[in-house]
């Protein structure tokens, strides 16, 4: 049952493991399979019953948790769009040029010569068109990008990445989003708040170039210690009023939730919302420090 691979495209990555046999487990088995999932991703023993780093509690709320519905409704990318709107304003809601549930259903003639293609039912399920009559001309990669997100309609994203139940409350559709990046880079320039228990904690700012570089940012707007990803490279820079924003705007849509990694997308100065991501990196974090582990799971209530 057990067989462990890498995707060979990062933008398009396969399940690190069987997934028609944990979509067909019976739900006893979940904290099980869970535990074998979390020793192979991090080499550790997972405590369900008494977590107490970040990526045990992590654990524990994709299992457990009490608001798993409404997180669901909330993971989607396109019903938190309502939410955004209610609680913050239309303003930061980026730019959607279509939606649908087939590949087949997508009017390539009306679109932009560039612009990203996404499952709302997964996580990294995207596909960007950077020359639109150069990927139609290539049939190849044309019927497999097609072949993948009809594929990707079908499935349960919560089964693929370690039991995040909340996606088990998503109706698959496609998006197409206008790509957001500046004109001076070729990356994008992203914010991450994470927020516990309703309160932004830890801001990170990522330039998503190669290498990825962050800047992370604790209370007060001070240097943190704390790395969520060891490949990043750190540095530091004085907080722009953007990124201050979007932390105040974070506070408010993580009111009602334990855990909420809020996202957003910076772009001509403006700060665009990306998504709300409950159960961040699945829990499987490689920290440089356990400590920090430690520290995190401190900081979190469940």
């Amino acid at each position: 049952m057990w067989k462990f691979f890498k995707g060979k495209d990062e933008e398009i990555p396969d399940p690190p493991y069987e997934y028609e046999d944990l979509l067909n487990l019976p739900e006893r088995e979940y904290p099980k399979y869970l535990k074998k999932i979390f020793k192979n991703k991090t080499g550790k023993e997972l405590n369900l019953k008494h977590p107490k780093t970040f990526n045990e509690k992590i654990q524990w709320i994709k299992l457990y948790d009490k608001n798993l519905k409404k997180k669901g409704e909330l993971t989607d990318k396109i019903k938190v769009r309502e939410f955004v709107m209610w609680k913050i304003g239309e303003n930061y809601l980026k730019p959607m040029l279509f939606t649908c549930k087939s590949f087949d259903e997508i009017p390539f003639f009306f679109l932009p010569n560039s612009f990203i293609i996404k499952a709302n039912n997964g996580c990294k399920w995207q596909y960007k068109i950077k020359d639109k009559n150069k990927f139609l001309s290539e049939e190849k990669l044309y019927l497999y990008v097609r072949n993948k997100f009809n594929n990707w309609m079908k499935q349960r994203f919560c089964y693929w990445a370690g039991f995040e139940m909340q996606y088990k409350y998503i109706e698959p559709q496609i998006i197409i989003e206008p790509v957001l990046i500046d004109d001076d880079r070729d990356y994008a320039i992203e914010y991450e708040i994470y927020c516990f228990n309703g309160v932004p904690k830890i801001y990170q700012r990522v330039e998503y170039d190669i290498p990825v570089h962050c800047c992370v940012y604790e209370k007060n707007y001070e240097e943190s210690k704390i790395t969520f990803n060891p490949a990043y490279v750190k540095y530091y820079m004085e907080p722009e009023q953007t990124l201050i924003e979007a932390v105040e705007l974070s506070k408010i849509l993580s009111k009602d939730f334990n855990l909420v990694r809020v996202d957003w997308l910076l772009y001509n100065n403006n700060i665009y919302f990306n998504e709300m991501t409950f159960t961040p990196f699945s829990g499987f974090y490689q920290f440089a420090d356990e400590k920090m582990n430690y520290r995190l799971g401190k900081m979190l209530k469940i």
